[in-house]
């Protein structure tokens, strides 16, 4: 009784920050992020309007989907995508009404670029926009995302994956502030943080089977800074450090670990603590930190290798060749001694494995079919980019 009585409450503070002139936005940001969020999706088509700042009293009418599929060059990639997308609509959903919803979401998707030829479509888009779809409907939705698009979303549809990769580098200068010694385990697992890309892109709906809790993520980061879903992926990690820190201490066993997530998260206590710790290690201060990562993180600077094979070589050429220039500069550092004990460690292994996730996000999951020899070098090694 007592949470429906705190919930009753809730619902009115928000209707009263809606109803205020102004509307009160700064009351409806504290509403969306403190426990229970929004609590209902009535009051999301209400209040993500005004969290994005978009008028709902003059939506576009949408186009006719007809015209929009024609000579897009995105639309084969969509649809592809979309007809995937089953799990994220609710169980037990009739299929007709699933394969109308499905349409909307194709729909809704290319009226978006073909507005914004600036943005580039990316595999886990979609599973943003069908979040939107679910809760407000085709015509807020379409209004929606393209405003996150062209804010919050920006960096993941460039057309390189630098911005998406620099925002990741901002995920281990955090987990260092709160817990070096989960921090210094997995620089030296060099796990590198590929595991958190689908978290990242998709705000986590790719990840998360429970929609209520996807929602809930979505009224957090919604009045957030856009950096906030890292802060939450750094939370994650720190939430399961024993897990980690009981882990095998190498690449693959880490990866696996952290990319498989827990259903039964605390989510209110990470939300609050991602948002503590946002004001506790703003991004400013993180700027430094996460730049030199770019430097040194191994998997950011092979990455013009995976572009290299992408083009015409086979990958493992491109790291035979770099594998044999670093044993060279190593033997030119540290003598003969240095040279014996990195051959003797299989160092390529890991770097083959690197080789593989990287072509897949550097070419998207459809291109392993192109290089399914990758798989032929690392058959062991399980690709979880999105799970």
């Amino acid at each position: 009784a007592d949470f429906d009585a705190k919930k009753k409450r809730k619902v009115a503070e928000i209707y009263q920050a809606l109803n205020s002139d102004p509307i009160d936005v700064a009351a409806l940001r504290r509403m969306a992020i403190s426990e229970g969020g929004l609590l209902t999706d009535e009051i999301r088509c209400k209040v993500w309007p005004k969290l994005l700042s978009v008028n709902t009293d003059d939506l576009p009418p949408l186009p006719a989907g007809k015209e929009l599929r024609e000579d897009n060059k995105d639309y084969q990639q969509v649809l592809l995508d979309v007809r995937r997308s089953l799990r994220r609509f609710p169980p037990g959903m009739p299929d007709d009404q699933r394969e109308g919803l499905q349409e909307e979401l194709i729909d809704i998707i290319l009226h978006v670029l073909k507005r914004n030829p600036q943005l580039h479509y990316y595999q886990g888009y979609h599973d943003i926009v069908v979040t939107f779809l679910l809760v407000v409907g085709d015509r807020l939705a379409t209004a929606l995302v393209e405003k996150l698009s062209t804010h919050h979303l920006r960096d993941f549809m460039d057309p390189t994956m630098d911005n998406t990769k620099h925002i990741l580098n901002y995920l281990m200068p955090i987990i260092d502030q709160v817990n070096p010694e989960v921090h210094d385990f997995m620089q030296s697992a060099e796990v590198g943080t590929i595991f958190a890309l689908s978290w990242l892109i998709t705000w986590f709906g790719h990840v998360l089977s429970d929609f209520r809790h996807v929602v809930r993520l979505y009224d957090f980061f919604l009045a957030c800074h856009p950096l906030m879903p890292i802060y939450f992926a750094a939370v994650i990690v720190l939430h399961r450090q024993q897990e980690v820190l009981e882990c095998e201490c190498d690449m693959a066993s880490v990866h696996h670990l952290l990319s498989q997530i827990p259903q039964d998260l605390p989510y209110e206590s990470l939300i609050s603590k991602a948002g503590d710790l946002f004001v506790q290690f703003p991004p400013s201060e993180l700027a430094k930190e996460a730049a030199q990562q770019q430097a040194e993180r191994t998997a950011a600077s092979t990455f013009k290798d995976f572009e290299l094979a992408s083009v015409q070589q086979r990958p493992d050429t491109v790291l035979r060749q770099r594998f044999r220039e670093r044993l060279r500069g190593e033997e030119r550092l540290r003598g003969e001694e240095r040279t014996k004990s990195v051959l003797t460690k299989p160092r390529t292994n890991r770097f083959v494995k690197l080789a593989v996730m990287g072509l897949t996000v550097a070419l998207g999951a459809a291109a392993l079919a192109v290089v399914k020899s990758a798989l032929e070098w690392a058959p062991k090694f399980e690709l979880q980019i999105f799970p």
